[in-house]
Formats: structure tokens, C-alpha cells, sequence
């Protein structure tokens, strides 16, 4: 009859793609079960949008079955996020990971693709926080359909921020009038961005999405100098006039020490609805260029499809309005990788390897 030992032997052929250490050290398998000719446990991801759960998955039941007298193999998959360590005892508490989206520049589509990565996350099973960090412009509230939020400071003045569609939600919009500007200097930026850090109950998040105002001023700073950043997505669009500006924020993050996850195309070819003829509309292959220049990868392409602009202007991402729709799949897929880049950097507790380059 199969033992724990022999199954345990064989699960240790099965190796992590990302960390590249075998499961089983990794305590990726856990309540291991061997009762008769049936195996049973627990495949312990190290984060529910792993992009490659579903070839983990069979992998791991093919090495299961190989064992001499295994008959059925039953594999639970489940997933624990791993807290970056350096946020102990840091604002906010219960946040595991802190996830930076900038540009460098406007008009890239920025905080529309913080909106769909942070929905994107918690589709897949994440506890998913949105900090909506651009205190002159905010956009997450329209693009949330949480408009009509009012702040209810509790007891102890903090605030419990709404949710929408499975995520927590916080922006400077929900805390000024409609058309007010915000006409502020260096210090009141930073007092709003700790509040927005200190006193709202974001509770239990695997992520936090922060979407970054354009260009590189005092918000970026005052983020990446007061609080541990798990790495920043840059945002561009293909054209190399956008490139300019973005580079400016990889620099930004780079003397900053904040890791580069990677590079989002936005609006990287127009799919006619019609005839489904691609169209680059906006040149070709600044994203990619960008990614190659810097030693990361590019997280996703995202098409330039008119339903990204209308689900964004009714509050409902589409992500999680128009699921089946290329665009959804694109930011699906985008999260994921995302996920694995903090999955792999929290592993080895230390920052991933970026390529210093010249910016010009």
C-alpha cells in the first residue's frame, strides 16, 4: 500500500516554475492524506491568481498517481499570499502587499488599468484593496460606480471605505464636492496620502493597488519614501512620444529602490467589431521596447476597444461587466502575472533585479 513518504517523494519531483525549488519544501503541500489507495491534500499556492495553477495542478496528480497503489488522487487548491516583511509594524496593518500603478504621464489609461487589475485580483479569489492615490483628479469613484458614498468617520475617526465588486475602495473623490479643485501644496499631499493609509480600515488585503497621479511629484515621492512598496506596473501606451514621459517614472522608481514589476501595454491594437481586423493604431511595440530596455516583463496588452471607455464610464470594470470580452481577458491575464512578480519577489525578501539603463 502507498505511504505518506512515497507520495511525499513524488510531489518533491514537481518544481515551482517561478521559485524553482520543488513543492514540497516549499510547504506547498499540506494535510496530506494516504488512506488505502487514496490521496488526499492541500496544494497551498502562493497566491489564488497564479497563472499557472491549472498545469500545477495536473502536474502535481500525474506525480501522485505514479506512486505504485495510488488509485485516486483528490487535490484541494488553496492559496496564502505572503505579507512583505518589511511592512510590519508600518500603515496600513493588515495589508500584505502594496502594488504602485504609474506612467509618468496622463492619457495612458492609467487608472483604468489599476481599476481592472484590482477587480481582476479579487475575481480570482484575492482580498483586493484600491487606493485611488491621484489627489487632483480623482477617478475611482465613477470608474467604481461608487459615487454616492458619504464618509461616516466611526468612534476612533476612522473610516470603513465601501466595497465594489469585491473590492475596497478609497479616493480623495469621496471627500470633496463634484467640481471642487484641490488646490494644495507638498505637506498636504502627504497628510492626505498617510490618512488614506493610517486612518481607514482597509482590514485583510493580499493587495493593495495604489493609482498613482501622473508624472513624479510629491505623492509618488511621499509613497515610495514612507512606505514599503512591493514593486510598481508601469503604464504606456506604444507610441514613443509616451515613452519619453514614462521612462521618467521608471527612473523615478529605480533611484527610488522600488522594483519594476513590469510593463502593461495600453490600447496596443483596435479590434474592429465588425470584420475583427487588427489595427495599431497607436505605432507599435513601445510596451514591449520598454520591458527589453529595463529587464522586466511585459504583464499584458490591452486593446484599444471602445468597451473599456463605456464600462469605465457607468462603474462597471470590464473585467467584471463583460467577461467573455477580449479586453477582460487581457487584465485577467495581466493580474496574474502581476500576482506571480509579488509572489516571487515576498519568496526571497528582497527586491527583483532590475537592469539600470540610461533614461535617455
Amino acid at each position: 500500500m502507498p505511504t505518506k513518504e512515497a507520495v511525499l517523494k513524488a510531489l518533491s519531483a514537481c518544481i515551482e516554475p517561478e521559485l524553482k525549488k520543488d513543492i514540497v519544501s516549499l510547504g506547498m503541500v499540506q494535510n496530506l492524506v494516504v488512506e488505502g489507495g487514496w490521496v488526499s491534500f492541500d496544494y497551498v499556492l502562493t497566491t489564488p491568481a497564479c497563472p499557472l495553477k491549472g498545469i500545477m495542478e495536473l502536474e502535481a496528480k500525474e506525480a501522485a498517481q505514479k506512486v505504485p497503489g495510488v488509485s485516486e488522487v483528490q487535490i484541494r487548491m488553496t492559496a496564502s499570499v505572503k505579507k512583505d516583511p518589511r511592512i510590519e509594524n508600518v500603515m496600513p496593518p493588515g495589508v500584505k502587499n502594496i502594488i504602485a500603478v504609474g506612467s509618468g504621464k496622463g492619457g495612458v489609461g492609467k487608472s483604468t488599468v489599476a481599476c481592472n487589475l484590482a477587480v481582476a485580483l479579487a475575481l480570482e479569489g484575492a482580498k483586493t484593496g484600491l487606493l485611488d492615490a491621484d489627489i487632483y483628479g480623482p477617478n475611482q469613484p465613477q470608474m467604481m460606480g461608487v459615487t454616492d458614498w458619504e464618509p461616516r468617520p466611526g468612534a476612533d475617526n476612522k473610516l470603513d471605505p465601501p466595497s465594489a465588486f469585491g473590492v475596497k475602495v478609497m479616493s480623495m473623490g469621496f471627500l470633496m464636492e463634484p467640481d471642487a479643485p484641490v488646490i494644495w501644496r507638498g505637506p498636504m499631499l502627504h497628510g492626505a496620502l498617510t490618512q488614506f493609509l493610517k486612518d481607514v480600515r482597509w482590514g485583510e488585503l493580499d493587495y493593495l493597488v495604489v493609482d498613482l497621479p501622473p508624472g513624479t511629484g510629491d505623492v509618488q515621492l511621499s509613497l515610495c519614501q514612507n512606505v514599503p512598496l512591493m514593486g510598481a506596473v508601469i503604464v504606456t501606451t506604444p507610441q514613443s512620444i509616451a515613452l519619453s514621459d514614462v521612462r521618467k517614472a521608471v527612473s523615478m522608481f529605480q533611484k527610488l529602490r522600488v522594483p519594476l514589476l513590469g510593463v502593461v501595454e495600453n490600447m496596443a491594437q483596435f479590434v474592429c467589431p465588425h470584420c475583427r481586423k487588427k489595427s495599431e493604431i497607436f505605432s507599435h511595440g513601445g510596451g514591449h521596447f520598454l520591458a527589453d530596455k529595463y529587464g522586466v516583463p511585459v504583464l499584458g496588452s490591452i486593446p484599444l476597444d471602445p468597451l473599456i471607455c463605456q464600462s469605465g464610464e457607468t462603474g462597471q470594470p470590464v473585467v467584471a461587466s463583460e467577461t467573455d470580452s477580449e479586453p477582460a481577458k487581457a487584465f485577467r491575464e495581466a493580474a496574474r502575472q502581476v500576482a506571480a512578480r509579488v509572489s516571487l519577489q515576498a519568496a526571497f525578501h528582497k527586491p527583483i533585479e532590475i537592469k539600470i539603463t540610461s533614461t535617455h
